[in-house]
C-alpha cells in the first residue's frame, strides 16, 4: 500500500515514515498543503495521513479541494488540536477519521487499517490510454502490435502520465514525485526518460505521444491520424 504523509514537523514527518516502513507500507512525505495537493493530484495512494495546522493550505482545506475534485482516497487527518469542532469539521469535509497528537503508533496503525479496509476497491495492474495497456506490474507498455519493457524510472514517469492524460505534468512535479521531495540533481535527467519514452512508443507503432510543452512540462496525448 501506498501512503501520502503531509506533516510540517519535519522529526515526527521522519518518525511516521519509519513506523509505516516498517509495517510493510510505501511511503511519501510531503511538508506543506501546496506540495500535498500535487502529490495527491497527481499520485495513486491507498491513504493519506494529514495534519491540520500546514503552511501554504491547511489540512481542512486540503480535504475541501481533495474531494471537490472527486479524489476518494481515506484521509486520516492528525492535530494537535483537541477541540470537538475541529473534529467535526474535517469529517463534515470528507476526512475519514481523526487522530488526535500525541498518538500512540498501535492505534495509527489501526485506524489506518480501518480507513483502507473501509475504502478498499479493486485496482487493476494495467491502465490504458489511446491503444496502448501498461502493465505497472511487469513494467510494459503494449498494443496489438508489440509490446516492450520498461525501466523502472520510465515506469514512474510514464505511470504518471498514465494516470493524468492530457494533462501537463511539470519537470518539478516529476522530480519531486519521483526522486524525492529534496531532490538536488538536474531537471535534464527527466528529459532523457521522456526521450526514451518518446522513442519507445514510436517504436511499437502507438497512437499515443508525449507532447511537450516548452517551459511547462509534459503531457499525454492521442495522435490525430
Amino acid at each position: 500500500m501506498r501512503i501520502l504523509v503531509v506533516e510540517d514537523e519535519k522529526d515526527l514527518a521522519k518518525a511516521i515514515k519509519n513506523i509505516l516502513i516498517k509495517n510493510g507500507y510505501i511511503v511519501d512525505v510531503v511538508h506543506d498543503g501546496l506540495e500535498a495537493y500535487d502529490y495527491i493530484s497527481l499520485g495513486d495512494y491507498d491513504a493519506i495521513l494529514l495534519d491540520v495546522m500546514l503552511p501554504k493550505l491547511n489540512g481542512f482545506e486540503i480535504v475541501e479541494k481533495v474531494r471537490t475534485n472527486d479524489i476518494s482516497t481515506p484521509i486520516l487527518m492528525l492535530t494537535a488540536k483537541f477541540q470537538v469542532d475541529d473534529k467535526v469539521k474535517g469529517l463534515d469535509l470528507g476526512a475519514d477519521d481523526y487522530l488526535a497528537k500525541p498518538f500512540d503508533r498501535k492505534e495509527l496503525l489501526a485506524r489506518l487499517r480501518s480507513i483502507t479496509r473501509r475504502e478498499a476497491v479493486f485496482i487493476s495492474d494495467i491502465l490504458t490510454f489511446g491503444d496502448i495497456s501498461f502493465n505497472k506490474d511487469i513494467l510494459s507498455i503494449s498494443n496489438e502490435k508489440k509490446e516492450m519493457k520498461l525501466s523502472k524510472k520510465e515506469s514512474q514517469i510514464f505511470e504518471l502520465l498514465m494516470i493524468n492524460p492530457n494533462q501537463i505534468i511539470s519537470k518539478e512535479q516529476f522530480t519531486t514525485k519521483i526522486w524525492g521531495y529534496e531532490f538536488e540533481g538536474e531537471y535534464n535527467q527527466v528529459e532523457v526518460y521522456i526521450s526514451f519514452l518518446r522513442k519507445k512508443l514510436k517504436s511499437i507503432g502507438s497512437n499515443v505521444s508525449i507532447k511537450v510543452q516548452r517551459g511547462i512540462g509534459y503531457k499525454l496525448e492521442v495522435c490525430d491520424d
